[in-house]
């Protein structure tokens, strides 16, 4: 028994690696997104995902298959799309959010084609839906890079995060100093969903920025114990969703967005902060 879920494990460096990297994805994807789902702005988290595919694609046409390159493309991509996004909401009548859908909606069309255009269905698939297997060690290092400035820059600004969070108006008002907090932030969230897409694609890099989040508001209601939960989830995420892809031969990425799904209906029934059945149990004991 224990053979089943070890041995994959053990036996291969890939799963190892892949291992290794989806964890410290989901713990610092899901750190960086627990400040966007608190703060309604998942949306966001989503645009900025699709958003940084031409940059990816661009990165891809002039370099191949270079996650290097087609990284530092992501990065500029997504900070192009979320200085776009706020030089749009300030100067029209649109919000934000309606800013960010536009704009990710024409990225994902111009990197959908430009794909399509200078490589294969495969290409396009492997971008898209990622492969965490084919990790090598210099990508674990650019990972845990990743996620050492994530931690390092959340402990810097968690003040004005948590202002972010609870009175937006007043971060606001603070005119320079505050948009410079909430362009250090969406900098953050960029650099992570760059991590996102080097293991999931650039269309599953935002499920592990937001569902441990979630599932984990149905458990603890505390930033603090947030945190806590995020880690253990994506330990479990990771290692579930990499063994399920190992034995039922199914793409990693998906796989491990599929196991995060499981925990969230699991959660979504039984969770004891928010579940529907905790909360109808305590009413029922309130009126009884």
């Amino acid at each position: 028994m224990w053979d089943f879920f070890i041995t994959p494990f053990i036996t291969f460096p890939f799963m190892q690696r892949a291992l290794l990297a989806s964890l410290m994805v989901a713990i610092s994807s899901g750190i960086v997104g627990s400040f966007l789902v608190m703060r309604r702005m998942s949306l966001v988290g989503d645009a900025l995902s699709h958003g940084i595919l031409p940059g990816i694609a661009l990165g891809f046409m002039f370099y191949g298959f270079n996650l290097v390159a087609m990284g530092i493309g992501g990065v500029i991509a997504g900070a192009l799309i979320a200085l776009l996004a706020f030089v749009v909401s300030r100067f029209t009548k649109l919000n934000e959010d309606a800013s960010f859908a536009a704009f990710y909606l024409i990225s994902l069309a111009i990197g959908v084609v430009i794909i399509s255009k200078i490589g294969s269905q495969v290409d396009l698939l492997h971008i898209l839906f990622g492969s965490v297997l084919t990790i090598d060690n210099a990508m674990l290092v650019f990972l845990w890079a990743i996620m050492c400035i994530t931690l390092l820059a959340v402990a810097i600004i968690y003040r004005p995060l948590v202002l972010f969070i609870i009175d937006p108006i007043f971060l606001q008002s603070m005119k320079i100093r505050g948009i410079s907090y909430y362009a250090i932030f969406l900098f953050i969230v960029v650099i992570n969903l760059i991590a996102g897409f080097q293991a999931l694609g650039s269309l599953m890099a935002v499920g592990l920025l937001m569902l441990p989040v979630i599932i984990g508001q149905l458990w603890v209601r505390s930033i603090e114990g947030l945190f806590i939960v995020i880690v253990i989830l994506g330990f479990l995420i990771a290692y579930f969703g990499l063994l399920s892809s190992f034995y039922l031969d199914v793409p990693s990425g998906p796989a491990i967005i599929g196991v995060a799904g499981i925990l969230y209906f699991f959660s979504l029934l039984f969770g004891r902060s928010g579940g529907i059945l905790t909360r109808v149990f305590r009413l029922k004991h309130k009126t009884a």
